[in-house]
């Protein structure tokens, strides 16, 4: 039976254009509105065998929250942003245009003086594929957005630069099912049933 893993991306602690990389900053009044809005939805996913979160405030107060009781994870850390932690995406452009191209055209720039765009999904890859498998088994993970889509282009095998294109939305699941080196991911919601003649 195949290891199911399901990331809950955190909550939100600022709009999207004030996110930061490396963003430390708690849950603000909005985030925690947003976790009681689902709260009902995603508590079903506390009977998971294993709960993970991210060392982010934000990540690990979401998983609280919802009453997953999360362990922190190093290893699903947010990427590296060297001297950019902190800055918005634009703040770094305006400061360091060119280094911000080359940094989203190569994943193996590491201009900022962090990690590697590559580097950051290994490390990610790395997690994913050492859990333990057993006879299968549920994992929920509570992560920032930038973690999940590390992960979702480890698992289907994409270019590194796939990365820029995958949305995660604060609150959203994402499920992988698999063990090392095999993932797949898996789509959930109402389904119609194919009516007969």
């Amino acid at each position: 039976m195949p290891l199911r893993v399901t990331f809950v991306a955190a909550a939100r602690s600022s709009s999207l254009l004030a996110e930061r990389f490396e963003d430390d900053r708690p849950l603000d009044q909005d985030g925690w509105a947003e976790v009681l809005r689902v709260a009902d939805a995603l508590l079903p996913l506390a009977a998971a065998e294993l709960r993970y979160c991210s060392p982010t405030p934000r990540s690990r107060a979401t998983g609280d929250a919802l009453g997953y009781a999360p362990l922190v994870q190093l290893a699903l850390r947010d990427c590296d942003m060297g001297r950019w932690r902190g800055f918005t995406l634009g703040e770094a452009m305006a400061r360091e245009p060119e280094a911000v191209d080359a940094w989203l055209a190569d994943p193996l720039a590491t201009p900022h003086g962090g990690e590697s765009l590559l580097a950051f999904i290994s490390r990610v890859a790395g997690w994913l594929d050492t859990r333990p498998v057993g006879d299968g088994g549920r994992i929920v993970a509570v992560a920032e957005p930038s973690v999940i889509r590390a992960a979702l282009v480890y698992a289907l095998k994409a270019p590194p630069a796939t990365y820029w294109n995958i949305d995660v939305r604060p609150l959203s699941t994402t499920t992988v099912t698999g063990r090392a080196g095999r993932w797949n991911l898996r789509l959930e919601g109402a389904s119609a049933q194919p009516t007969r003649a």
